[in-house]
């Protein structure tokens, strides 16, 4: 987030506002992340994006260090392999479950006990100075679609990261 802004100035808190958007390049999807989390508390999260940086990671280290993290997965595409490979090591430090499809989605998908929130972004997991636009919404029925469709597409479509990794290394 550049200095000076605040989340506020784009976003209300989640309740009782269940859908909202943004767009502008002041905001990081780091931030969000980190500004969710501190409205609903431990959370799992699922993330997908085409790509990853070492600097979002670095971001998602510091959130998970929070307390606020139970479990992350992750969904990259496949296109993004060996980018993905270069930062495996500090990856695995940060993030339970990575897998690789042909995926150019970016949704982030945020649950805690209390409340469930769908982030729709064009942002990819990494920090950039364009303008980006997100929805965000606490509706039920959006983050349970996204949630199962998610789910078939790392069942059924993707390779965990681990494998292709293994089967490099050797």
């Amino acid at each position: 987030m550049k200095r000076g802004v605040a989340i506020s100035d784009y976003l209300q808190p989640l309740q009782p506002n269940q859908t909202q958007c943004y767009l502008t390049n002041t905001l990081q999807v780091a931030d969000i992340v980190e500004w969710v989390l501190s409205q609903i508390g431990k959370s799992t999260i699922w993330q997908t994006s085409f790509s990853i940086s070492e600097e979002f990671l670095r971001r998602l280290y510091f959130i998970s260090k929070s307390g606020n993290v139970d479990t992350i997965h992750l969904l990259l595409d496949f296109k993004a392999t060996q980018k993905t490979l270069r930062l495996w090591a500090f990856l695995t430090q940060v993030i339970e479950h990575t897998y690789l499809a042909d995926n150019h989605s970016k949704v982030i998908l945020i649950q805690s006990a209390a409340m469930s929130v769908a982030i729709i972004t064009s942002q990819n997991l990494t920090r950039g100075n364009r303008h980006e636009s997100a929805i965000v919404t606490t509706d039920p029925k959006v983050f349970h679609t996204l949630h199962e469709q998610i789910e078939d597409l790392i069942r059924n479509h993707a390779v965990p990261l681990s494998e292709l990794y293994n089967a490099q290394v050797k």
